[in-house]
């Protein structure tokens, strides 16, 4: 029998309630279904929208789930009607897919897919069903990706293949933040040479924010941030002033104003703070001045700004996944981070053993050293941690708690975290 036609056991990490410690647990994951393929994960990240939906502030709690949605890894099974992979392909997940046909996929103003867009409610989008179960109790999804697992299921219009020369634990971060960073200043601003920019955030996203400037030779290019190391960390990637507010008696955007005489071109809030949106858009310069928002908002979802900032001529965007349309458009970042063109390795600060997720979570929610968490999950041989099964039930398993504390980059046979 094909190892698509069987379901098969392997661990993940589970989390059974709004902010409690993930448990490790032994699941069973379905074969995958017509139009999907399973997926060995090898490297993911830990992004700060895992860790805001973990705490469930903004969106319902749904629970238990599997959460993680920035990964590489390769293909061990397809279900039918999949031509585009086969068994041994190397791949990206996409957090949001491309279908290729619907009236956004073949519209050049938008990636939001209307078949396979964000998927906000713990299942998968082909039948609103979940792949993962413990003992017969779905375990449910996280953006139809669920990469804090040694095997996962997505849709095939989910993944990308890439080169099989990339390196895993690297390339899964253009999965998201890089990507989003990125196209947020190529794609949606669309920035021009000598363009000056403001960044408020300077974790992964925003980092990623400021390579895209450099690169399109913006001439001044602001970090605003409350730990003062990024700064010395943002100079790598082309930041040329940076902002403590902690450290001004005035607010930011006045600070801003006076640095670059009258306001950016620019600003990009990388945050996830509603609040911050507010300021961003009073950084940028009256009658052309852009912001895009890019973060997610852990709380307070609604944004509030006085109708003169934008009587003044000020533009305010949202950016999903930088505008990229995901399977069309991120070949070229792979090629570009194969070329050495955009950096990664700068980003990863940190190694911490997967067993310590727990810790990674604890660092993001509360230290805020760290943006990203990569995670090597199955290292490279990936044979034979997975164990087919042909029904749900299985053995009792003692699932095992994680101790609260660090950050990763891992091997599942040796599983690690990378802190960014």
């Amino acid at each position: 029998m094909s190892p698509s036609a069987l379901a098969i056991t392997c661990k993940a990490a589970v989390a059974w309630g709004p902010g409690e410690p993930l448990v490790l647990e032994e699941v069973v994951l379905d074969a995958p279904k017509p139009m999907e393929i399973r997926i060995k994960v090898v490297c993911t990240s830990l992004c700060r929208s895992d860790v805001t939906q973990w705490e469930s502030k903004v969106q319902p709690a749904i629970f238990p789930r599997i959460f993680g949605h920035e990964a590489s890894g390769i293909v061990e099974s397809v279900g039918q009607g999949v031509s585009e992979f086969e068994v041994g392909d190397h791949v990206l997940t996409l957090f949001t897919g491309e279908c290729k046909s619907c009236r956004h996929c073949v519209s050049e103003k938008s990636n939001m897919c209307q078949v396979l867009g964000l998927e906000r409610k713990g299942v998968m989008h082909s039948d609103q069903m979940t792949r993962f179960s413990i003992k017969g109790r779905p375990v449910y999804h996280y953006c139809a990706v669920s990469s804090f697992s040694e095997y996962t299921v997505v849709h095939s219009g989910c993944a990308l293949k890439i080169n099989p020369t990339a390196p895993m634990n690297r390339v899964c971060l253009l999965s998201c933040g890089v990507a989003a960073g990125l196209g947020a200043v190529w794609k949606v601003a669309d920035i021009f040479k000598g363009s000056k920019v403001v960044i408020y955030g300077l974790g992964t996203v925003g980092l990623s924010v400021a390579l895209g400037a450099k690169l399109r030779e913006a001439s001044q290019i602001i970090g605003v941030d409350t730990n003062p190391i990024k700064f010395e960390k943002g100079k790598a990637f082309g930041v040329t002033d940076f902002i403590n507010p902690k450290d001004c008696n005035e607010p930011i955007y006045q600070v801003i104003k006076q640095m670059t005489d009258g306001g950016a071109d620019f600003s990009f809030e990388c945050v996830g703070d509603t609040e911050v949106v507010s300021s961003a858009l009073k950084s940028c310069c009256d009658g052309w001045g852009l912001t895009v928002t890019l973060g997610v908002p852990k709380m307070n979802p609604e944004i509030s700004a006085h109708y003169g900032l934008l009587l003044s001529g000020r533009t305010l965007k949202g950016s999903l996944y930088g505008g990229w349309k995901p399977k069309s458009d991120l070949p070229l970042l792979v090629d570009k981070f194969l070329q050495k063109e955009i950096i990664v390795d700068d980003l990863v600060t940190h190694d911490i053993p997967f067993e310590d997720i727990n810790e990674a979570f604890n660092l993001m929610r509360e230290v805020g050293i760290a943006d990203d968490v990569l995670t090597y999950i199955n290292g490279a041989a990936w044979h034979g941690l997975g164990r087919h099964t042909t029904a749900p039930a299985r053995p009792a398993y003692n699932s095992q708690r994680f101790g609260m504390g660090g950050g990763v980059l891992a091997q599942v046979g040796g599983w690690v975290f990378s802190l960014m």
